[in-house]
């Protein structure tokens, strides 16, 4: 097998490698589905010292001897298998360059979770349901073909007045109608029902009826001219070129720009990941993604009080990335990555353009006409874009990585598609209505970035900085003073945190073994948006499982199996796994190597804007130098080639 960088993602050749050899070992049969599987990344050393750009410190694998005695990075591989007869599902490991079978664990469904919800699945609710004499009758009273309705496969979420549920693999469905097969069907709800469905024994546990509310008529077909009218008119091309080619190269998955290195990987759960984010040789991150995220909604009516979906652990955000377009996804000189997913048997499925690469002017990165010297200098700011678009349900997810030229990092989240939709309710202080009779529930959208800091090494600090007011007093007779008020976050229980845009709070990553010419430890600090963090009440079920998304901030010390700010499996988890199993321990966190986990996003009231398609709503956060460089680390940016030429 082609040797690979330990960071790579998997290839096609190691994904069918895997299957043969978890075949091999009987652990594939015909009822068995692939769930997941992907790269074990390889652990990190804090023992090992600084390398170069490419190998920041405490990068190490696992070594394994190959024949020609020289050491090769072992590559493993994590699965989790579900086997569609009702057998216990596994989370396994696997040895690529040993060709073994490492690791077995049986999981308990009631402890551990189900594994996520399965693409081979979603149809298979619609044939469950269409055998369900109460889901026909419901339908019927409503003058609905079952034909014509299409079933949502919903994850279920765990709630104590359900006993019954635990173990099983549970989804709940709420119906839409479909009239035509190119008919978008969210704009139809079928409101005031829902099933509860046992995927395994293809059963129907329960059926909730409400009533027949009146199913919205108004089309949402964004996509036919009879509903957007004529195409507006005067928008002439912008044309964006690079005739020289882009600024940046690309040599397998590691990137070189401006200073600027990094390796862009992919995961089946996650989708994208930056590893080993350093500028001038410096470490700084060394592994970034978006670990969680969690959409729950506002509306407790009982057919709709369980929605609350983790769109990363339960459905693999990865699975569903879009092949990008150029000219409407990206825009420029594009390069494009590609990704190999596993499908549901484990072979090799290629997502092509999946990653999109490129360089976007961002107006002025510094400027100054001077009052005595009359000189005049402006500098152009451009930022490297690295980005991806997954399409989960009804909702389209964009996630773009920014490097400016100054040594700020940024991050972008995206949302559009179609909102959640219900039939709508006068006077309902739960829901917008958008259309004629049609509502869409309020809900949020909370990210939560996992960021594996490493700010010029891994013995990192991190310190609560805010502005504070100072009284009037001997020191400040005038009272125009106020200063920064630091906070060292030293040990895990103290370190969940929430933002205070009013103090300008941020927080600062320094490294008190590395100063900067001044004396002080250099730093990035995680500026927050500081939106609202999760709103349903801290006794809910969905606060349990949700927890990282009650704080903007937690930090803990790296651990390699703390992966997923909600738990290996959310899907079907009673709470407490994650990001309260890893804070419990209350390690010490000064002077280690730390990890961030932020919570940022949008809470969504639904506009009649956002009908038929939202347009796009957009979150993030901002990684920024401070002490981290001894002066402008920008000054050396070319003035515009153009010289400012009219």
């Amino acid at each position: 097998m082609v040797s690979r960088h330990p960071l790579d993602p998997l290839s096609a050749d190691e994904m069918t490698a895997a299957r043969a050899i978890l075949a091999a070992a009987g652990l594939v049969t015909e009822t068995t589905r692939f769930a997941y599987l992907g790269l074990e990344e390889p652990a990190k050393n804090p023992a090992r010292p600084t390398a170069g750009p490419d190998e920041p410190s405490g990068k190490t694998v696992e070594p394994a001897a190959t024949d020609g005695g020289t050491v090769a990075p072992e590559r493993r591989v994590r699965a989790f298998l579900h086997d569609l007869g009702g057998g216990p599902a596994k989370d396994v490991r696997v040895s690529l360059t040993r060709e073994q079978v490492q690791d077995v664990r049986v999981l308990d469904a009631a402890v551990d979770g189900q594994l996520p919800v399965m693409e081979e699945e979603f149809g298979l609710v619609e044939e469950i349901l269409a055998t369900d004499e109460r889901w026909l009758s419901a339908l019927k009273a409503r003058g609905l073909d079952v034909e014509k309705v299409r079933a949502a496969p919903l994850s279920a979420g765990v709630y104590p007045e359900y006993p019954g549920e635990a173990g099983r693999r549970m989804v709940r469905s709420l119906a839409f109608h479909q009239e035509h097969e190119k008919d978008h069907a969210w704009a139809h709800p079928v409101d005031g029902l829902v099933a509860y469905v046992d995927l395994v024994n293809r059963t129907v546990d329960q059926v909730i009826d409400a009533g027949p509310m009146p199913v919205p008529a108004e089309s949402g077909n964004f996509d036919d001219p009879e509903v957007t009218g004529p195409a507006r008119e005067g928008l002439r091309p912008i044309r964006i070129t690079q005739p020289d080619g882009p600024s940046f190269t690309l040599d397998g998955h590691a990137v070189s720009w401006q200073n600027w290195t990094l390796r862009v990987g992919f995961d089946l759960r996650e989708g994208l990941v930056l590893h080993r984010i350093a500028y001038q040789g410096r470490p700084i991150v060394n592994r970034a993604s978006i670990c969680e995220m969690v959409v729950p909604y506002a509306d407790p009516a009982p057919v709709r009080s369980w929605q609350n979906y983790f769109d990363v652990g339960e459905y693999l955000i990865g699975r569903y990335t879009n092949s990008l377009e150029l000219g409407c996804d990206c825009v420029g000189e594009i390069t494009y990555l590609d990704a190999v997913i596993p499908d549901w048997d484990g072979a090799p499925r290629t997502l092509s353009n999946a990653i999109c690469l490129h360089e976007e002017d961002f107006g002025i990165l510094w400027k100054h006409t001077d009052l005595w010297t009359g000189a005049s200098e402006t500098r152009r700011q451009r930022r490297l874009v690295i980005s991806t678009f997954a399409t989960v349900g009804n909702y389209d997810y964009g996630f773009a990585w920014h490097l400016y030229l100054d040594g700020t990092i940024e991050f972008e989240a995206k949302a559009t598609g179609f909102v959640f939709t219900s039939a709508h309710r006068d006077g309902s202080p739960y829901a917008s209505q958008i259309a004629p009779g049609l509502g869409a529930p309020y809900h949020q959208h909370l990210f939560c970035a996992r960021l594996d800091m490493e700010v010029d090494g891994p013995a990192n600090r991190v310190e609560e900085v805010e502005a504070a007011r100072m009284p009037i007093g001997p020191d400040n007779p005038r009272g125009n003073a106020f200063t920064m008020r630091r906070t060292p976050l030293l040990r895990e229980r103290e370190a969940g945190r929430l933002a205070d845009a009013s103090a300008g709070r941020v927080w600062h990553v320094t490294n008190p073994g590395s100063r900067n010419r001044f004396g002080d430890p250099v730093a990035y600090a995680l500026h927050p948006e500081g939106g609202p963090v999760l709103l349903a009440d801290p006794g809910s079920s969905i606060a349990a499982r949700a927890a990282f998304a009650t704080r903007h901030l937690w930090v803990t010390r790296y651990a390699p199996d703390e992966r997923y700010a909600a738990g290996d499996l959310p899907n079907q988890h009673p709470g407490g796994a994650g990001i309260p199993a890893y804070t419990a321990q209350d390690r010490d966190l000064d002077g280690q190597d730390v990890v961030l986990w932020h919570t940022f996003g949008l809470t969504h009231a639904p506009r009649p804007e956002d009908w038929p398609v939202m347009p796009v709503d957009r979150t993030g956060f901002t990684l920024r130098p401070v002490g981290f460089f001894d002066r402008n680390p920008a000054l050396d940016v070319p003035a515009p080639q153009s010289h400012c030429e009219g």
